[in-house]
């Protein structure tokens, strides 16, 4: 069966052309620095977000956790949102593995912290409290709807930042959805943040790897990190080489990802019983709740869906997100509102 899956955009493929590219990668160690496809990527993501180096990485999630850990000594504090992937799904590494402690403040519905809610989480200087070292923002922010950060809010956030001798991370991992959005560069999204992570295995398709960008000495001491969690890779071309087609191939074309969203949401919210969460979604995630009356609950929609070849999942016995991607098309969408309209009696 080849499944209609809208659980999320890390569910995306590599495209014939990204396994092209990995099967004809140039090689070499990159724990020793001599991985040239590797070395091709860091600076070509640093490039496309204004940073100076790049350091290529496993995951998104060590990508958060090794900024964090190089901006942060054991007892320093955190400042981020309470809806942060950061703070609510990456395993509490910054607790776990560097004694950082997260402090949290409340996002806004467009996934903001206010500036008044982070100047008081920053603590006074005093031998009872940690010492605030570092302000967190996610762009987009997946659970408040996929909603993009504006550079003139991130700009503030970084003047803030500077004032208290603070660091700002940027948790970029869909940075470019958010760019395509706002119609401006990554790099102007990047420039108020010391360091930023974006991930390749989402929305950009490539089978695996994020990258950590900031200024040479960020990336010399985020390396050691690296290492330390284990993530020094050997000869990464291979996976590498799909990430440089993915920043070369699939950035422009989010703007497709956005757009079948918008009709799904647009379709969905005709149906008695749904209710969509955003008038229209900004990026390429569609947020909806289920009226208590409706015929079916969320789990029960999952159940329906799968028998019909389409993959969905829950985030609440009433509440779901549909990621659209590379892989969902314009007949998959049509797919996905008749059978929301069959297990809703609409049809």
């Amino acid at each position: 069966m080849d499944w209609i899956d809208l659980r999320s955009d890390t569910v995306t493929l590599p495209t014939p052309e990204m396994r092209q590219a990995m099967a004809n990668a140039d090689l070499g160690d990159d724990v020793l620095g001599e991985d040239p496809t590797v070395y091709r990527l860091e600076a070509l993501m640093a490039g496309r977000l204004g940073k100076q180096a790049g350091l290529f990485v496993p995951s998104g999630t060590m990508g958060n956790l090794i900024a964090v850990l190089t901006h942060c000594g054991r007892g320093d504090e955190v400042i981020l949102g309470n809806l942060s992937h950061t703070f609510l799904y990456e395993a509490g590494g910054m607790a776990a593995l560097g004694g950082v402690h997260p402090y949290t403040v409340p996002n806004q519905p467009d996934g903001t912290l206010q500036l008044n809610d982070v100047v008081s989480a920053i603590r006074p200087d005093n031998p009872h409290f940690p010492i605030s070292r570092l302000i967190c923002l996610e762009n987009t922010h997946n659970r408040c709807g996929g909603v993009p950060l504006t550079s003139d809010y991130t700009r503030q956030v970084g003047d803030l930042a500077r004032q208290y001798s603070l660091k700002l991370h940027l948790d970029g991992a869909r940075i470019f959805n958010a760019a395509i959005a706002l119609g401006i560069s990554a790099a102007e999204l990047a420039e108020p943040a010391d360091s930023v992570m974006v991930c390749l295995s989402k929305a950009l398709c490539a089978p695996v790897g994020s990258v950590l960008c900031g200024d040479d000495d960020f990336i010399r001491r985020a390396r050691r990190v690296r290492k330390q969690l284990g993530g020094g890779m050997r000869q990464a071309g291979v996976i590498a080489a799909a990430g440089i087609v993915a920043l070369e191939k699939m950035v422009d074309r989010l703007i497709e990802d956005h757009q079948r969203a918008r009709s799904l949401a647009d379709r969905l919210r005709t149906i008695p019983g749904l209710i969509l969460e955003t008038e229209k979604p900004a990026t390429n995630m569609v947020y909806l709740q289920l009226e208590e009356n409706a015929p079916v609950d969320a789990l029960e929609l999952v159940q329906v869906c799968s028998k019909k070849g389409i993959k969905l999942s829950t985030i609440g016995p009433r509440r779901m997100r549909l990621v659209v991607h590379y892989w969902i098309n314009d007949q998959a969408i049509d797919t996905v509102v008749g059978v929301f309209k069959q297990a809703f009696k609409n049809e």
